[in-house]
């Protein structure tokens, strides 16, 4: 799943497709560099980010949205219905619900849905958040959502631990360490740590400096390969052309007869 956000204000890419036309272009990039879905998002959902009405968020992202989705599966990344459905009317067949609040409209649209573990709000997630057992609570709200969901009559369902969404470094390393164990439910799972602060926060406690965005790419492409060895139906990226590329040494260590899920041992 390659992200693509039409916004001012993302923590990585904000503003650098503001503009439809740069849009639409960088979508049939990462369509060319081997993107299977393109998330497409006019709101973010980065820790303290402000939102943003709906008819603003519509704005951003339809055009994108309409172009792309004759060339790819198009994902919505949005929290509010009215979003969603104006986005399925434009081509789009997946919900990415980082509220996990959209069950219903999937279902009445029949689309599919993505549904996301987050402690609080963009606005509050990253303030003090506390856990007794990260994985147990992760995985067992994670098992509701989506047992709601497949009752709602939702035929295609994934869930995502929320890397980074309420979540400390030693959250995030559990649920990742963990992630076997949230594949083994059942539900094909989605994982997101592309460029996200806790790699950032994990070099800087190693003695590494602490990186930017820009210089997280191979903890972001580490993490993707493991998230995949260990099971992840989908990880969402922006760097699309080399996780492609992982994705396929992958496969092929699996047709040659290595269980890469091994991997899963290693700590």
């Amino acid at each position: 799943m390659g992200v693509l956000n039409v916004t001012p204000d993302s923590f990585y890419d904000g503003g650098r497709y503001l503009d439809h036309d740069l849009a639409i272009k960088r979508g049939m990039e990462m369509v060319a560099e081997g993107a299977d879905i393109i998330d497409i998002g006019g709101e973010s959902s980065r820790p303290g980010a402000e939102g943003v009405p709906a008819d603003e968020e519509c704005r951003r992202i339809l055009p994108v949205v309409a172009a792309l989705a004759g060339a790819v599966r198009v994902s919505v990344d949005t929290t509010k219905p009215e979003v969603a459905r104006a986005a399925v009317v434009e081509g789009a067949t997946l919900i990415n619900d980082v509220a996990s609040s959209l069950s219903f409209l999937a279902a009445e649209l029949g689309v599919g849905i993505v549904l996301m573990h987050m402690l609080g709000t963009p606005q509050t997630m990253q303030h003090a958040p506390h856990y007794d057992d990260v994985v147990e609570e992760v995985t067992s709200y994670l098992g509701d959502a989506a047992d709601q969901a497949f009752a709602l009559g939702v035929e295609e369902v994934y869930v995502d631990p929320g890397i980074g969404f309420g979540k400390r470094l030693g959250d995030n390393v559990a649920l990742l360490r963990a992630l076997l164990s949230l594949v083994d439910h059942g539900v094909p799972v989605m994982v997101g740590t592309s460029r996200k602060s806790f790699l950032a926060t994990l070099s800087k406690e190693r003695g590494a400096p602490s990186l930017g965005p820009e210089e997280r790419f191979e903890g972001s492409l580490a993490t993707a390969v493991w998230s995949m060895a260990n099971g992840a139906a989908m990880v969402r990226v922006h760097d699309v052309g080399a996780t492609a590329m992982a994705a396929a040494l992958l496969g092929d260590s699996s047709a040659a007869g290595i269980d890469e899920t091994r991997l899963g041992s290693v700590r």
